[in-house]
């Protein structure tokens, strides 16, 4: 969920200036975006490396409907069912093949306020041996105040046949608990190794200066969480050893990252982070980095060219994005990520897509080397002429297909095929 519609407007516009014009869903927009994003470094588009995966035609079809405000989708390993999300409270099991629905039962109860409400799912790896399924959340305390909440429950049938998250229960609080309706982050995905990552954001704290919370490492705000499968701190987390620090920190000095995948290849965590006014972010995660939220951004004000912060070139004892969008750029304020690693579009292996909401399309990333050295550069949007707001990204295994979660009211899943 964006901060500002006018975001809707002013990357309308900047797009229209570079004379792009809406795709058709088959055969798919080719060519680049121009330069509307920047990497870490300069900026520049001029050394842009080919794009060999530019025309590649797919169709576009609708796998269920009828969701409200669907925020995460997850495969059950193996057994090809699709769990979604939907903001309000309620969790759906999904046959792709048919595109029946049926209901959770045992869902959390959630403050679904503003952008807070059921967010995303997650299944543990070991999937079916183990059958915990994870879901993040918003919800209040007795002040009425609200927190990102992390839950696990065994996903299994009830005694008629139907789906149930058995024994659910929260597992992890984000602490502080605070009194607004913003900046939950609330991804989750599972390492390579079996840890639990879920983002958490600063709760839009608007004192932009050194003790903001993003940069206190005393709270979980504005951070990456690195939790056991049980909700504990990983015993190796950067911070364990140190007494005014919370344990579960694996990175911190982020503002509100709602997208959080892993690289196959390498399995590095990747995120993209929403900024103040544009200064959206693309960051590889690094145990212990401070990545400047609000110290160093690359951010201006609402409203304004006033910047948030200097440049995080400009800062010593930050991690500078590996791909940004600068103020003025109309921003990509995301939500949802995934490396494509299927069979259906071979040309599209090892790319990142990421989905942006107040942009309306579904973004795609080369990503050329790894770590604070990958060069990434944004090709043709796809689904640029449907409107809708992207929310969640996902691959199916069986098959390869793209699939993408609509943010909207009355809302599909849908997916990309082959044509």
């Amino acid at each position: 969920m964006t901060d500002l519609p006018d975001r809707i407007d002013r990357r309308t516009a900047l797009r229209a200036a570079g004379g792009l014009a809406g795709a058709t869903a088959l055969p798919a927009l080719s060519g680049c975006l121009g330069d509307d994003g920047s990497d870490g470094a300069d900026g520049s588009d001029d050394d842009t490396p080919p794009d060999d995966g530019a025309d590649v035609a797919y169709d576009v079809e609708t796998v269920a409907e009828g969701f409200e405000n669907p925020w995460g989708l997850a495969f059950l390993p193996g057994e090809g069912s699709l769990l979604v999300t939907e903001r309000p409270g309620r969790l759906s099991l999904v046959d792709p093949a048919d595109g029946s629905v049926e209901p959770v039962a045992g869902a959390p109860e959630v403050f679904a306020e503003g952008q807070g409400g059921l967010l995303d799912v997650a299944v543990h790896p070991d999937h079916p041996d183990d059958l915990r399924v994870y879901l993040t959340y918003s919800a209040a305390n007795d002040a009425g105040e609200a927190a990102t909440h992390v839950g696990s429950g065994r996903l299994s049938l009830d005694a008629d046949g139907a789906p149930v998250l058995d024994g659910f229960a929260p597992i992890r609080v984000a602490q502080p608990f605070r009194d607004t309706d913003l900046h939950f982050g609330s991804r989750a995905t599972f390492g390579p190794e079996g840890s639990l990552f879920v983002t958490v954001g600063d709760r839009r704290d608007t004192d932009f200066g050194p003790d903001h919370v993003s940069q206190d490492r005393s709270n979980e705000l504005g951070s990456t969480l690195r939790l056991t499968p049980d909700g504990d701190a990983h015993p190796d987390n950067p911070f364990v050893d140190d007494s005014d620090a919370a344990d579960a920190l694996y990175s911190y000095g982020h503002r509100n990252p709602q997208a959080m995948a892993v690289r196959p290849e390498t399995g590095r965590i990747w995120q993209c982070e929403h900024g103040e006014e544009d200064g959206d972010e693309i960051n590889v995660v690094e145990r212990g980095g401070n990545y400047g939220w609000p110290i160093a951004s690359e951010a201006c004000r609402y409203g304004t060219d006033d910047p948030v912060a200097p440049g995080h070139d400009e800062r010593d004892g930050v991690v500078a994005p590996v791909h940004y969008w600068p103020c003025g750029s109309g921003g990509f304020p995301p939500s949802g990520a995934v490396f494509y690693d299927g069979d259906a579009f071979p040309e599209w292996e090892g790319d990142l897509f990421a989905g942006t909401l107040a942009a309306r399309y579904l973004g795609r990333f080369t990503v050329d080397g790894e770590g604070q050295d990958a060069t990434v550069t944004e090709r043709a949007p796809l689904l640029d002429d449907r409107e809708w707001r992207m929310r969640a990204v996902a691959v199916e295994p069986a098959t390869g297909h793209l699939y993408v979660a609509v943010d909207d009211g009355d809302a599909p899943v849908a997916r990309i095929v082959p044509a």
